[in-house]
């Protein structure tokens, strides 16, 4: 005897062919229904569009009013008012389509910068170009708070190190210095025939320590540049870095633009820090220093002959560098391979006043 599936393979083979389509048709994911919000500013403005001239067809086609081949008053007065009706249709559905950019730049009019945490907010009905421009929005001013809050924590982190690095110089400097005054004084007045001789060293020691005073005071606000000027002072800088060992080759241009205070102190603080990473720690023996006028920027250059700056220093003192080009509108690009060097480019906008 035959099995019923034996009897009956047709029959089997087609339930079989049918069950895989009624399982695709029960795993398939349902369709995504048509809504206004997924629609984008471009359809609506065209939805828009479409709706006012189908009006004017429908005027055209449907209404009783003929023209003559030359309009007379009484049909130009017709067709006057058809236009502006037309255009005022037209303006309340794009008024509509473009509300929500209206309240978005509202809301961005709003945003200020020491207040932080307010958003755009655009409703899902917007339209996708909407919400993609408010979703920009935010992420741009999020990066822009992290940004000055990171700012914020190096500005502070800075002036605490300045003030530590001048309270260190006083105390072992100026203070030892002093320290030592008062003990060769206090020596002194118990030997009445060596005051002479205390006196003169006292005098000497005291000098000194004005001497180192005065360095101190040139690194908080460098004298030269209010008293000699930019080039001066990069000479005089220059000089001095080449007191130390390591040779200076200078091509600054005499002829520069005036220039304002500000940009005047970050060129030199610039020019500083470059000299120094280069001194302390390019281990090399030659840098030039190159100050020019093209086209219409001042261009500050530094490169040297050394091994390049250490990851340390990259991410330290080039910051600081790079936030002074910022302040006063320049540009400042680094260049440090290692054996090969390192190059320092500050380029000014020079605005004329």
């Amino acid at each position: 005897m035959l099995s019923s599936t034996e009897a009956h393979p047709a029959v089997a083979t087609a339930d079989d062919q049918l069950a895989p389509a009624r399982t695709d048709r029960a795993t398939r994911p349902p369709r995504t229904r048509w809504r206004w919000e997924n629609v984008s500013l471009l359809w609506r403005v065209f939805a828009a569009n479409v709706v006012v001239c189908v009006a004017a067809f429908a005027l055209l086609a449907w209404t009783p009013v003929t023209v003559h081949r030359v309009a007379t008053p009484s049909e130009l007065l017709i067709l006057s008012i058809g236009l502006i009706v037309l255009l005022a249709v037209d303006l309340v559905l794009l008024r509509r389509v473009f509300s929500p950019l209206r309240r978005l730049a509202a809301v961005m009019g709003t945003v200020d910068p020491r207040q932080p945490g307010r958003r755009a907010e655009a409703s899902p009905t917007a339209g996708r170009e909407v919400v993609a421009l408010a979703e920009a929005l935010n992420s741009m001013l999020d990066r822009l708070e992290d940004e000055r809050l990171e700012s914020g924590r190096r500005a502070l982190a800075a002036q605490e190190g300045e003030r530590s690095r001048i309270a260190r110089e006083l105390h072992d400097e100026v203070g030892q210095t002093l320290t030592a005054v008062a003990l060769r004084a206090e020596r002194a007045a118990g030997e009445p025939s060596r005051q002479s001789e205390a006196l003169t060293e006292i005098a000497e020691t005291v000098l000194r320590s004005l001497e180192d005073v005065h360095r101190i005071g040139r690194e908080l606000r460098p004298e030269a540049l209010d008293d000699l000027g930019l080039v001066n002072a990069l000479i005089a800088l220059s000089s001095r870095v080449g007191q130390s060992g390591l040779r200076v080759r200078r091509d600054l241009d005499g002829a520069l633009p005036t220039l304002s205070e500000d940009v005047e102190l970050v060129v030199y603080r610039v020019a500083q820090e470059a000299l120094t990473n280069a001194l302390r720690h390019a281990q090399g023996t030659e840098v030039s220093v190159s100050l020019k006028l093209a086209d219409g920027r001042v261009v500050l250059h530094v490169s040297d002959d050394g091994r390049g700056l250490p990851e340390a220093r990259r991410e330290g003192g080039l910051v600081g560098m790079r936030e002074r080009a910022m302040l006063i509108d320049g540009t400042l690009e680094v260049h440090s391979a290692e054996g090969r060097g390192t190059d320092v480019a500050l380029s000014v906008p020079v605005t004329s006043e």
